[in-house]
């Protein structure tokens, strides 16, 4: 029905109760009250009538949406309806010389009952009219996660929006308080987390939706678990602060992601100690490209550094961080793109020259284990030669802080690209002790998800083909953590830092690559039986179980939350250099056995090193 169309239908609808509720409100008091002539209350009706319509426009009765009528529309029509009342009993004393309070006060409330069910009366047929049903197709049994503010609002937008497909059927919460009651429509809190299945099996429940987006990483991991049975998809709602300030609609329900199962609370960052290393100064980001080095670029563009030099390798990857970058409109932040290889000890200089930055985030590096066995030499010279010439290049141009951006599998390497990552270390902590004006460090952390290489993009690519994931060995362990808090922890062991430490960021607990493969299947909304998950074995290089420091390295202090010190030898620059020097002029096949017994002898305790040479 048309605006105009239900304007004049209010209006007529209204127009009789106001009328006829003077002589019904009369009749009702008649036994006691029979001495009001028919004169009387005509002109009672009439000044009735003409204040409620005055008042009805004054207070909107007749422009609102009444399909989604609140209590705020049931105060208007109580404001309305009062002050028309207040306003006829004036106006009739003045007329009569009396009040009539009695048949006033009766007539409110008739005008109340009424003109109030009246228009919930039209929220009620409206609904009924969009019924439970949108476009034929039946609503899916829906379950909401949380009690509150966030779930009473998305269970009545469900309610009024049948668009959205959901039928909430019933209510979990683990405040034992609101077990028990009812939110809107009458759903009814049944229980907590832990009768999740009970109550998904016993009320036919296909979708369970998380309606507190601010519930810890850990409880919401738990809450998955429990609803991890077949045909239930498991959703959260946004912010609630994003749905009340109108940024995003709270119908904007997304898919519980693999990095929402880490059950890792995101790090609080001492912003004051980064804005005063970071604000106007020039940022080089080497490796900017790539997954690590992208996120710090923007991860540093939120603390206003005058300028960000985007170094990189490969033109297609810079180019579109820039792109992405430039978009931003960060007018106070100048962005150069710079293609240079960190092999090139000329071409490092020539940039450090021109540029001269202030702090270097030294992201550049080869990380597939697989393709570095087979490239042994290419991983010396990037990993190992290139973050050499970028750490001299900044001792020489006295930039104030140098980070080199590490990896766990620098620890007890079986594989070259562990090996040359950890000869990396060695050399930064090397050169740390002659450079006065520089202060280098580097920062060691596990796999980070979504990144090149890793096998959350592998597994999605698997799972779209239709399967199997290939997993290497059901026993196969890793630590996860995400790229923005991987970024942003580097960032901030970099204002830490005093010089030669390599930290180590806590990664929690390690995750076996099987339960992320099935968690994965769940999450595309497949079963292991339809995907498959089949087991190929251990490529080259690659361990079970990943290592973020030796038993005698590990610093049980943490020097910031989630970042911790690392206590690991350290070698002299000149023996290194001799190492590089004979690592590049052997048989490459010869150099993988080399590099890694090197950098396995050089961490020994030195009764173990002799053990090793004797046997």
């Amino acid at each position: 029905m048309g605006a105009k169309k239900r304007y004049f239908l209010f209006l007529f609808v209204d127009s009789l109760i106001v009328t006829f509720s003077v002589f019904i409100g009369y009749y009702i008091l008649m036994p006691f009250f029979s001495d009001y002539s028919l004169t009387v209350l005509g002109v009672t009706a009439v000044v009735l009538l003409v204040n409620h319509h005055l008042f009805a426009y004054i207070f909107n009765l007749y422009h609102r949406a009444w399909e989604y009528a609140s209590i705020r529309e049931l105060i208007s029509v109580t404001q309305a309806v009062s002050a028309s009342i207040m306003a006829t009993v004036i106006m009739i004393y003045l007329l009569f010389d009396s009040t009539f309070l009695r048949l006033m006060l009766v007539t409110w409330m008739m005008h109340m009952l009424l003109i109030g069910g009246s228009r919930l009366s039209w929220k009620f047929i409206s609904y009924e009219l969009n019924g439970r049903m949108s476009h034929g197709t039946k609503m899916t049994r829906t379950m909401v996660f949380g009690g509150g503010k966030g779930g009473s609002i998305l269970i009545k937008q469900m309610l009024d929006n049948p668009s959205m497909g959901m039928n909430p059927v019933v209510v979990i919460d683990d405040d034992p308080f609101k077990h028990n009651l009812e939110l809107c429509g009458g759903v009814r809190v049944e229980g907590n987390r832990h009768d999740i299945e009970r109550l998904v099996k016993k009320y036919d429940i296909k979708k369970v939706v998380i309606a507190v987006p601010s519930l810890s990483k850990t409880v919401l991991k738990e809450i998955h678990d429990y609803a991890n049975l077949d045909g239930v998809d498991v959703l959260t709602m946004p912010n609630i602060e994003d749905v009340l300030s109108g940024k995003l609609e709270v119908n904007a329900l997304r898919q519980v992601q693999v990095e929402d199962l880490l059950g890792r609370e995101p790090v609080q960052l001492d912003i004051k100690g980064i804005e005063d290393q970071v604000t106007d100064k020039t940022i080089l980001v080497t490796g900017a490209g790539g997954s690590i080095g992208s996120e710090i670029v923007r991860q540093i563009a939120k603390f206003q550094p005058r300028q960000i030099l985007l170094l990189g390798h490969g033109e297609n990857s810079i180019y579109s961080i820039l792109e992405e970058v430039l978009e931003k409109k960060e007018d106070s932040i100048s962005y150069v793109p710079i293609i240079a290889d960190v092999q090139s000890r000329k071409r490092m200089f020539e940039v450090f020259e021109k540029y001269r930055p202030d702090i270097v985030y030294h992201a550049a590096a080869h990380k597939h284990v697989p393709m570095m066995e087979y490239n042994s030499r290419e991983a010396v010279k990037n990993n190992v030669i290139g973050t050499k010439n970028t750490a001299e290049a900044a001792c020489h141009y006295k930039a104030k802080k140098f980070v080199m951006i590490s990896t766990d599998k620098a620890v007890n390497p079986p594989n070259v690209m562990g090996a040359t990552k950890r000869m990396a270390e060695m050399i930064v902590q090397a050169l740390d002790k002659g450079c006065k004006d520089t202060t280098l460090v580097a920062v060691r952390f596990g796999n980070v998800l979504g990144s090149r290489g890793s096998v959350v993009p592998k597994f999605k690519k698997q799972i779209q083909a239709g399967g199997p994931i290939t997993v290497t060995d059901p026993r196969m362990t890793r630590y996860f953590m995400t790229i923005p808090e991987a970024s942003r922890l580097v960032i901030q062991a970099s204002t830490i830092a005093e010089g030669g430490e390599v930290f180590v960021l806590d990664m929690g607990e390690p995750v076996k690559i099987v339960d992320l493969a099935k968690n994965m299947i769940r999450l595309c909304g497949f079963t292991e039986t339809e995907i498959g998950i089949e087991f190929v074995g251990i490529r080259p290089g690659e361990k079970l179980y990943e290592e973020l420091l030796k038993a005698n390295e590990i610093h049980p202090e943490q020097v910031y939350e989630k970042i911790y010190r690392g206590r690991v030898s350290e070698s002299s620059l000149t023996l290194l250099e001799a190492q590089i020097k004979s690592f590049l002029s052997i048989d490459e096949n010869e150099m993988k056995e080399r590099i890694i017994k090197f950098v396995r002898q050089e961490n020994m305790e030195p009764e173990k090193v002799g053990q090793e040479n004797a046997s």
